[in-house]
């Protein structure tokens, strides 16, 4: 079977020809605007903000024959943004027309409890019967999203799904052949997959569904996210290996830890259940030209077989390679999202970049930061952060936000503040935890990566008042890191604290504390999972 896709050269579709590729089915390309109303099937996978989208769209001749694709009631699977792009506008991009199949405006979450954007495995309540659900069972699928579109906007014949995220939204719409997920079937595992096979074995359906309405009893749930990090540099052969650190010390009796290959760690973590896979790229690699980043290929291959979200972090920045030639922060990411990456993690870099913000009070438009969320959407760029405490006897010894903490400090100090480091914890700097995470959500970022060089490698659990700190400094996603030793350490982290999703790299690479006794624990808990 052929299936159309319709890549307009924006973030990761990698991922959606992977899945097409696994569920036997051969892709073919939109060459021409033309190509739009002669295929047979065709995918839209919605990836990067809604100005850039619709710019793109109508840059390339693809407005109108999407439009009358619709209208003509031929097969049509959008995914994500795609759904969002069947209205007539969002207010993620005022002025900005969509296609206007639909009524209406899309809009912002409110803040509330809840993060902003939605990063994760949520429900759906089905509206009607379909045969794109046949065969599903109410598992959870990956949403990502700061945008929506309101249940009441929606006319009853298109409404298939809805989801609860503060609000109730509709996750996916449908008339006829025409359907559109505001969900990643690509990145929510073998449910997913189950989604897209049924698009894609289905016969043309008549232009008109019968409703049949279905009793919503509940609200949906959002899970937490249990996440396995890799870290991945070069042995002293020049393998690319992952690896872990004891307070970022890689090394064990002169030589590099070998913990695996970083493939076929990714594909049996997906293969355990893990919710997301992130590979940090700690080697003197990131210093090459893009050529040569072996990371690229590490993500082609690794997105062949984990159908869950994959963020990279390491080398993404500005440089120029020995000819001369030069690459902004925005070629380097692109790069990493055309070879698989769903999202980008900065590091070192986020503190220049918010040191300056702070100094001047402007935005330049310029930073890595600004740059890629503009294009990509802001729950494309997740910041890492490398703090580390700094003791006090008293708050009023320093101008930076402070806690009074439970580990008393060498000279029995009650209070310490959150010091950022750059160059893997080797160097600190001016700002604290809070000022950081705070410039970089002004800046657009979507998602912070907490990590803490005290707790690193201790197996203790995690930092609870330095996350506790942060996620009251910002709306968005944080993903606690460092310190989990158990499953508890999980439980603990997710009701101490309102982390959205945690991390681990070593306990899981030792195979010391299995994903499904994490995901087990978490169940028993009480507390949503996928």
């Amino acid at each position: 079977m052929k299936v159309t896709l319709l890549d307009y050269g924006a973030g990761n579709v990698r991922s959606i020809r992977n899945a097409i590729r696994a569920l036997g089915c051969e892709i073919v390309e939109v060459q021409h605007p033309e190509d739009i109303l002669t295929a047979d099937k065709l995918i839209f996978p919605g990836v990067g903000s809604f100005g850039s989208v619709m710019h793109t769209l109508r840059d390339r001749g693809y407005i109108e024959p999407l439009k009358r694709r619709i209208e003509e009631d031929k097969p049509f699977l959008g995914i994500c943004v795609a759904l969002q792009a069947l209205f007539e506008g969002s207010e993620e991009t005022p002025g900005v027309a969509g296609l206007g199949i639909l009524p209406g405006q899309i809009k912002k979450f409110v803040r509330s409890a809840l993060s902003v954007p939605q990063i994760g495995w949520n429900g759906i309540h089905l509206l009607k019967e379909s045969p794109s659900f046949a065969g599903y069972e109410e598992e959870k699928l990956y949403f990502v999203h700061s945008y929506h579109a309101p249940l009441d906007t929606v006319p009853e014949d298109w409404a298939l799904t809805a989801t609860d995220y503060g609000t109730r939204f509709i996750s996916a719409v449908e008339k006829g052949n025409v359907t559109a997920f505001q969900f990643h079937p690509e990145k929510s595992g073998q449910a997913g997959l189950n989604l897209l096979q049924n698009f894609l074995s289905s016969q043309k359906r008549p232009s008109q569904t019968p409703i049949v309405p279905i009793e919503i009893e509940k609200k949906t749930e959002h899970a937490k996210r249990v996440i396995a990090c890799l870290d991945v540099r070069s042995n002293d052969n020049g393998d690319l290996v992952v690896t872990k650190g004891d307070q970022y010390d890689v090394r064990q009796e002169g030589e590099v830890r070998n913990l695996g290959k970083p493939v076929d760690l990714a594909r049996r973590y997906y293969q355990e259940g893990a919710d997301e896979v992130t590979f940090l790229n700690i080697t003197g690699f990131r210093d090459f030209p893009m050529e040569d980043q072996p990371m690229i290929e590490v993500l082609q291959k690794a997105s062949e077989n984990v159908f869950v979200p994959l963020t990279i972090g390491g080398g993404i920045r500005d440089f120029t390679d020995s000819n001369g030639k030069y690459y902004s922060a925005l070629d380097v990411a692109a790069q990493y999202f055309r070879s698989g990456a769903d999202k980008i993690s900065i590091g070192s870099d986020a503190v220049a970049i918010v040191e300056e913000y702070l100094a001047t009070g402007k935005k330049s438009g310029k930073s890595s930061i600004e740059q890629i969320s503009a294009v990509y959407g802001v729950q494309a760029v997740v910041i890492s952060v490398d703090p580390r405490r700094v003791y006090v006897q008293s708050p009023d010894e320093t101008t930076h936000t402070c806690v009074k903490t439970g580990s008393l400090g060498p000279n029995g100090e009650e209070y310490c503040w959150y010091q950022c480091t750059i160059k893997g914890g080797r160097e600190g700097s001016k700002l604290d935890a809070v000022q950081l995470v705070q410039g970089c959500e002004a800046l657009g970022a979507g998602e912070i990566l907490l990590n803490c060089i005290d707790k690193d490698g201790t197996n203790d659990g995690f930092e609870l008042e330095l996350i506790s700190l942060v996620k009251k400094a910002v709306s968005i996603p944080v993903i606690a890191s460092s310190g989990a030793g158990s499953a508890r350490d999980f439980v603990e982290v997710f009701r101490e604290t309102d982390a959205d999703a945690a991390l681990a790299a070593g306990i899981f690479h030792r195979e010391e504390v299995p994903i499904s006794e994490v995901k087990t624990t978490l169940m028993q808990a009480g507390i949503s999972c996928r």
